[in-house]
């Protein structure tokens, strides 16, 4: 994935982590807008998600991000 949807996501996760606790759970559609104006960053990330690391539809945001920061 490229940085700037990585810093996206680390953002988000931020976000969510501080409105909601450690415990909150994100899914790969967290980090865009409610229309589909990036269908080939959205099928990048959900590649990441779904075939490269076999997530869950929600996942903690703490994991994502810790996944994100170390280039996994």
């Amino acid at each position: 994935m490229n940085s700037e949807i990585r810093q996206r996501i680390v953002e988000v996760c931020d976000k969510k982590i501080a409105q909601k606790g450690d415990q909150v759970g994100v899914s790969f559609y967290a980090f865009f807008k409610n229309k589909n104006d990036d269908p080939k960053l959205l099928m990048e990330v959900a590649t990441w998600w779904i075939q490269t690391h076999q997530l869950d539809h929600f996942e903690k945001a703490i994991k994502i991000k810790r996944k994100v920061k170390n280039n996994e």
